[in-house]
């Protein structure tokens, strides 16, 4: 005698040894004996052997159609042994009723298991459901396949091409589409912005990381949404100066400017203008709200997104030949460059120039200031000579007098027209020595405005947004509180409206002073403290990003030298500072070497999507002295 009945799921067929009634001792046709309850027994047979029966089953239940099956069948609860026999019209062998229960069983959508052996078919309402899942899963399997195909050969799918930032940055893996991309990625053997480079969809390793930082924080794109223009301010009084800027040749947004005035009697009126945006619109207009999504302008190599759109920016920066609404803070300064009094106005200045480093540090530097008593004339010279002598005094004032004559800046400048292999500009790289006297002579001025305008909200009884360093950690705060690293009582951001927004706050509780009006923010403004709390985690991740590109940009500049040989100073184990570029980069084959020594190093590799550099070291330049050794550890 031989069984059918079902284990694990399966079934399957096997000689009885022993019938001990409520239990059988069966071998299957695999050679394994097991002990089976009589209860679980599908079917009892004689012929054919076990293991024909399965296989023959199998083949007559692929000829079985499973539509037909349900529309035969009744509505209630059924035997396969049963409804084999109304389906065959006679009693079924053993490869006839088994091959209609595997037929029944295979088929769960038409047929619901209600036991061992026995079904119901399926309400046709939920059939139909049912059938309809199934042929949209085919048809998406179809599509991913489909979708996968062109990917792997290099085409990019039209269903994708409006998807990339999502794929990239945010895959959703329940979507087609993302498992269409990442089967094409395993099997193309690529990474997702390599396979997209691949297939043209990605212009250059540039928009993978820049789009990459709009994705979190501009998902709705760079454009500035509707906004209301901003008004003129009112009637300004009109500053009896000649004012001049100072910045890099690449900046667009002016926000400070500088007037010198003899005074009758001796000495001088010195003035520092502060471009106002804050009189253009208020708190709560659409302007406002424009700046309190983006909080800052965002800086990188070659690029900028700024805080205020366009027109905006154009309409109040301290551009030359415009006289334009300005918030003044006015020193009255003696032959002896002692500050006897200040003043801050809101007014309207005429700025006559717009002096760019480029253009004046090869006539205005340390040498010419130290070395060449008379140095070139120029104009300006007699204005920027006093403003520097002013801002030496000021930074000895404030115990913070320090050398940065060793420290260097670096400059990016991105040619976007100059076509390169991977298609994403050709960068120059230049060097520029921190604390020159156009720098020394802006940020002494600019401390001291943001210090007195700090000072000025806080006798006021008007709340802003100071800086403050205590124990060498620096934060935020609505208060006026010392900032101990610029030697200053208190510290409120007041000189860049047009780029932080943390300025702006501050422009226009400085302008409700000045003008006896109510403030912005009321003291205790649960708003400023949102403000002040979302601008610190924005600003962070902008100097991060700017970080990020600078290091990037620093790769392909060294792309562009292929070959090249460079020099670096060794900061500790095998990190290496570059010399040329403001690259920090790991070197496993550097000896160990005190800090400061100077090597030579090749680059053998660098990928630009990683943003990751492979260098190997040459040789040993020059051992620091005692002073380098203590300089680089600290740097580390």
């Amino acid at each position: 005698m031989f069984v059918l009945f079902e284990e694990d799921g399966a079934f399957k067929a096997g000689t009885v040894l022993a019938d001990n009634d409520s239990s059988l001792q069966v071998e299957t046709s695999h050679g394994k004996r097991m002990k089976l309850k009589s209860s679980h027994v599908l079917l009892q047979f004689r012929e054919p052997a076990p293991g024909d029966l399965l296989e023959r089953a199998a083949a007559d239940a692929e000829e079985l159609d499973t539509g037909f099956l349900w529309e035969v069948c009744g509505d209630g609860e059924f035997g396969f042994q049963d409804f084999a026999t109304e389906y065959h019209g006679h009693a079924p062998n053993a490869v006839e009723a088994a091959a209609v229960l595997l037929r029944l069983h295979s088929a769960p959508i038409y047929f619901h298991r209600k036991g061992r052996g026995r079904f119901r078919k399926a309400p046709a309402e939920i059939l139909q459901a049912a059938l309809a899942g199934l042929e949209k899963k085919r048809q998406q399997a179809e599509a991913i396949e489909r979708m996968r195909s062109e990917l792997v050969a290099g085409r990019m799918p039209a269903e994708l091409a409006s998807m990339l930032p999502q794929l990239l940055y945010r895959p959703d893996r329940n979507r087609v589409e993302t498992k269409a991309f990442e089967a094409a990625c395993v099997d193309a053997g690529l990474s997702a912005p390599r396979l997209l480079l691949k297939c043209g969809a990605l212009a250059s390793s540039y928009d993978f990381h820049y789009h990459r930082f709009l994705f979190e924080y501009f998902e709705d794109g760079v454009a500035f949404p509707p906004f209301d223009p901003p008004h003129e301010p009112a009637e300004l009084a009109r500053a009896d100066v000649a004012a001049f800027s100072i910045d890099d040749a690449t900046t667009t947004e002016i926000d400070d400017a500088f007037s010198v005035t003899p005074r009758e009697g001796g000495g001088w009126r010195i003035g520092i203008h502060i471009a106002a945006p804050a009189l253009g619109f208020a708190r709560g207009s659409s302007l406002d709200a424009i700046a309190r999504r983006r909080l800052s302008t965002v800086y990188m190599p070659g690029n900028k997104i700024t805080m205020l759109p366009d027109a905006v920016v154009e309409d109040f920066t301290l551009g030359a030949g415009r006289e334009c609404p300005a918030v003044s803070l006015y020193l009255d300064v003696t032959a002896a460059l002692a500050i006897v009094g200040h003043e801050s106005r809101v007014e309207r200045v005429p700025i006559v120039a717009n002096l760019r480093h480029h253009d004046i540090e090869p006539l205005f530097n340390d040498q010419v200031l130290h070395e060449q008593a008379d140095g070139p004339d120029f104009q300006w010279k007699r204005e920027l000579k006093l403003l520097w002598d002013l801002a030496t005094v000021l930074e000895a004032g404030r115990g913070k007098a320090e050398d940065n004559r060793n420290q260097v800046d670096f400059n990016f400048y991105v040619d976007w027209q100059t076509e390169t292999a991977d298609g994403a500009g050709y960068v120059t790289i230049s060097q520029r020595r921190r604390g020159s006297p156009l720098d020394k002579l802006v940020a002494e001025m600019m401390i001291l405005a943001n210090a007195t305008w700090g000072k000025l909200l806080d006798e006021a009884g008007i709340p802003g947004l100071y800086r403050a360093q205590s124990g060498g950690k620096v934060r935020m705060t609505t208060v006026a509180a010392p900032h101990d690293g610029l030697g200053v009582d208190c510290y409120a951001w007041s000189s860049s409206p047009l780029r932080r927004y943390v300025d702006m706050v501050n422009q226009w509780q400085i302008i409700s002073v000045l003008r006896g009006e109510p403030p912005a923010f009321a003291p205790k403004s649960a708003d400023l403290m949102a403000a002040l709390r979302d601008f610190e985690l924005t600003y962070a991740a902008y100097a991060d990003f700017q970080r990020q590109m600078e290091r990037y940009w620093c790769l392909r500049w060294l792309r562009q030298q292929p070959g090249i040989a460079v020099d670096g100073k060794v900061l500790r184990d095998n990190l290496v500072r570059l010399e040329t570029i403001p690259l920090l980069l790991k070197v496993p084959s550097l000896p160990v070497l005190l800090p400061g020594t100077r090597v030579r190093l090749t680059i053998e590799d660098s990928d630009v999507l990683d943003v990751d550099v492979r260098a190997r070291y040459v040789e040993t330049l020059a051992e620091p002295t005692p002073e380098e050794a203590a300089d680089a550890a600290l740097e580390s």
